[in-house]
Order: C-alpha cells, then sequence, then structure tokens
C-alpha cells in the first residue's frame, strides 16, 4: 500500500516523470485525457483511494490524476479496508476494474458498506461497444494486461448500480483519437465528446457513482429569502412555512427595495422571533445571486435553501425538497416548475419558451437530466455550497442570477441531481424583476461558456500536475 501527498518531493518528481517518459506518448496522451476527466471529480475530493492490481495498473494515469492525497491499494480488501470509516468526500478510483469482474453488484455492495454518503466511486470503463479493438490491440502487443472480459452498456451500469445501492452521477465519453499530433488531436478529443453519435466511440468511458444513503439525523436547515420590493409577501412566507420536523433558521436579505421591504422585514422579525431564529440583512451589492452568497455565507444550517420572496415556489413545499435530500435522493435538489400547470399568469408564454430551452440546453452541456434549471429553489448541504465556491474560483464568476453556479458545479462534481416538481404560482403583491430579452441572452452567454468550458472538457494534462 503506498500513499501520494498532493505535492511531491524532487526525487517523488523525478521518479514520475522517469515513469511517464518510459511510455509510448501516444499511451500518455490517452491517459492525460482520461486523468483530467477524472481529476474534474477528484481534485475537489479529500483524497482518493486507487485500486491498483494488474499489469496495466502500471500506467502512468495514476499519477496524472489530481487529488489532495492518493492512497494505492493491491486488493479489493485492502480497498474495503481503506474506505472503511472515510472521512467526508473520500473517492474510490477503480481504473477498467469493472471489466475484469464477475460480479460488478457484488463488489459494489461490499464497498457501499464502508462508504459514507459523500464519498464517489470514480471508475475508468471499456467501451462495450470497441470490444473487438481491445482484444486486437492485446493480439498485436499495443495493449498490455489482460484482454478485458466483462462489458457493460451505460444501461447495463445504471441497473447494476441501483440494486447495489448506488447512483451513477456522471458519466463522460473520453479519449477518441490517440495521437497528440501538435494540438489537434486535443481540439477532436473534445470535439467528439459533444457529437450526438460519434461520442459513442470514445476508447473509454469515466463514470461517477454515489452511494444511496438516507441520513441517520434530521439535519438543520437554513432558508435564504431573497427579497426586493415584496414587501406584502414577507409575513406570508413565515406563516405559511411547513412543519419540517426541525425549527429552520430564516435569513432575509433585502436588495435596494424602494416599497418598504425593509421595514416589514425588521417588523416580522421582531414579530416571529419566538418560532424562528432569524437574521437580517441588506445587499451592499446587486442582484439575487450576490444576495443568496450573503445569505449562505452567514447560514448556520447543515442544509441550504432559497425561498424567493414572490412566493411563486409555495412554501408548503419546501418540507419536499428537505425530505428528498434526508432520504439520500440525491445530493442537490432542484425544483421544477414545468411539469404541472401554472395558475393564472405566473409565466408569460415567451418566459415559458426560455425555461424550456434552458433546461434542454443545459442538460446536453451537463449530460445532466434537468427538467427546470431556472427555478429559485434549490438545496443542497453547506460543505458541498463550500466545495461549490472554490469550483467556482477556478470556473469564472459571471452568474448574476445564481442558478447556474449552483448547478454547473453540482453536475460536474458528481453531487447527484434530482427534480421536485412544483405547481407555480401567481404573485400576490408586486412585479417580477426579470427583464426578459436582457436577462435571456445573459443566460443564452452564460450556457454558452457552460458549453465551451464543460461539455467540450477540462485541458488534458501530458504530466503529473504535481510536477
Amino acid at each position: 500500500m503506498t500513499q501520494t501527498a498532493g505535492r511531491l518531493s524532487e526525487s517523488e518528481t523525478e521518479s514520475v516523470s522517469t515513469s511517464i517518459s518510459s511510455h509510448p506518448s501516444w499511451r500518455v496522451f490517452v491517459h492525460s485525457l482520461i486523468a483530467a476527466e477524472i481529476s474534474v471529480v477528484t481534485r475537489r475530493l479529500s483524497r482518493v483511494v486507487a485500486l491498483c492490481r494488474g499489469v496495466e495498473d502500471s500506467s502512468p494515469l495514476y499519477s496524472m490524476v489530481e487529488s489532495p492525497v492518493q492512497q494505492r491499494v493491491s486488493s479489493l480488501e485492502e480497498l474495503e479496508s481503506a474506505v472503511e470509516g472515510d472521512p467526508e468526500y473520500a473517492g474510490v478510483l477503480l481504473n477498467g476494474t469493472f471489466n475484469h469482474e464477475y460480479d460488478i453488484e457484488g463488489m459494489l455492495r461490499c464497498l457501499r458498506a464502508k462508504m459514507s454518503r459523500t464519498s464517489r466511486i470514480v471508475a475508468v470503463m471499456y467501451n462495450p461497444y470497441l470490444r473487438w479493438a481491445y482484444h486486437l490491440a492485446n493480439r498485436f502487443g499495443i495493449r498490455q494486461g489482460e484482454a478485458p472480459s466483462t462489458f457493460v452498456t451505460s444501461t447495463d451500469l445504471r441497473n447494476i448500480a441501483t440494486l447495489a445501492g448506488f447512483d451513477v452521477v456522471r458519466v463522460r465519453p473520453v479519449a477518441f483519437f490517440p495521437w497528440k499530433l501538435g494540438g489537434l488531436g486535443t481540439a477532436i478529443n473534445r470535439l467528439c465528446t459533444a457529437l450526438p453519435l460519434v461520442r459513442y466511440l470514445s476508447l473509454a468511458w469515466v463514470v461517477v457513482l454515489r452511494p444511496i444513503k438516507p441520513s441517520a439525523v434530521k439535519p438543520s436547515l437554513t432558508i435564504v429569502i431573497p427579497a426586493r420590493n415584496e414587501r406584502g409577501n414577507i409575513e406570508s412566507a413565515l406563516k405559511r412555512m411547513p412543519d419540517l420536523g426541525v425549527t429552520p433558521e430564516v435569513i432575509f436579505v433585502e436588495g435596494h427595495s424602494s416599497d418598504g421591504t425593509w421595514e416589514e422585514i425588521e417588523r416580522v422579525a421582531a414579530l416571529y422571533k419566538d418560532q424562528f431564529p432569524i437574521q437580517c440583512f441588506r445587499q451592499t451589492g446587486k442582484g439575487k445571486a450576490d444576495a443568496v452568497r450573503l445569505g449562505f455565507s452567514k447560514a448556520k444550517g447543515e442544509l441550504l435553501t432559497i425561498l424567493d420572496a414572490d412566493l411563486t415556489m409555495p412554501p408548503e413545499l419546501l418540507g419536499r425538497f428537505y425530505e428528498a435530500w434526508t432520504k439520500g435522493l440525491a445530493d442537490f435538489i432542484n425544483g421544477n416548475r414545468l411539469v404541472y400547470p401554472m395558475e393564472g399568469e405566473a409565466m408569460k408564454f415567451l418566459n415559458w419558451l426560455g425555461n424550456i430551452f434552458f433546461a434542454k440546453a443545459l442538460s446536453f452541456v451537463l449530460d445532466a437530466r434537468l427538467g427546470d434549471s431556472l427555478c429559485g429553489t434549490k438545496l443542497m448541504s453547506k460543505r458541498d455550497y463550500e466545495r461549490f465556491i472554490a469550483w467556482r474560483g477556478e470556473f469564472g464568476d459571471f452568474d448574476p442570477f445564481g442558478d447556474f453556479e449552483l448547478i454547473f458545479p453540482a453536475c460536474s462534481l458528481g453531487l447527484g441531481v434530482i427534480d421536485v416538481p412544483i405547481r407555480y404560482r401567481d404573485r400576490v403583491y408586486g412585479s417580477t424583476n426579470i427583464r426578459r430579452f436582457y436577462h435571456g441572452m445573459m443566460l443564452f452567454k452564460m450556457t454558452w461558456i457552460g458549453f465551451c468550458r464543460l461539455r467540450l472538457g477540462a485541458k488534458p494534462k501530458t504530466q503529473s500536475p504535481h510536477l
């Protein structure tokens, strides 16, 4: 068993460089592509335990994967022991392991029993549609190690994972063209991930599995209510708060209102202080994203959620978001306003079309199934939100609304997303702050940035990120 820290010593760096240089350049390039895709998830985990058994696991892949700490084990028994009692956000890295197993479900069941809810399995799998290519590669000596014997499709994997108590939260095809050819190979590999039929011809898939584990105790909850010119809805938000089994903390964030919203927040906070722990803040910045960030930064709850002060998402349904998380159905709970008929004039027709478009566009960009990407109510853990902040620091800070900066990292980091259908209601006070065409263009720009940076993949590395 070996363990590698996030920063290598000079001698370790030289050893890694020698190991990588001993492999053909095309092989190093292919593994750099795979490692870059793995690193999207593992660089935000606390540590990674890699199962290294068999001749092929002498590959340079492990040295290229980014993670704070990497521990390597040589048997399933060692892996189970290393995973047991895991700290939060630990990862298990399996390189081709599923392709040599005769009981993947049994293996996953054993691992699930040892893993924490926030741990993830990141597995490299050979493409089942190219099994003939791997056998030819072995025959002609291009590929080392035992020929893979087990090939599962994405449908097979999802079924097996469900039976074993896992959820497949991310599937990414990777490595289509094995030669670098300057920058041409990189461009081809990025482009192929976005082409509908071509993407099935990748040499490998990188898949992320999340253990489905309900919460043993009811976690505390903070509800952030951004409010701008919503004076008539403030008290109703608290009056209509459901019984969640825990008393939620409520944080009002007022944003430059002109109708007396701040004064109403102060009045309501004093009136309901014996029913809820309440905090009140006034924005110095602008926009809903800024308000949510302020509220989340002050939150004391283990879980965080957003309730728009217009109350078009009924407060009574917050319990469904909370229950979905505590049951372990997903780690990011997203509202969906597009399932049921909307009440009255809750959403104009062009707004409805725009919401449909962005839901479909982001589903494509993120390789996720999103029914509604712009519903204001979302729920996640505070620990995950802290990871989102770090992710945003690398990706870029450009979202004034706050929806994409939560959905993008939730999908990229493999949290697992589930939609909670709600019936969207008419406003009973005030008018919308949305500027349809101006904000629509901003959302389109953010979708395009997401496509370029996420769908086309991370920049591959041809050497260890620690060098």
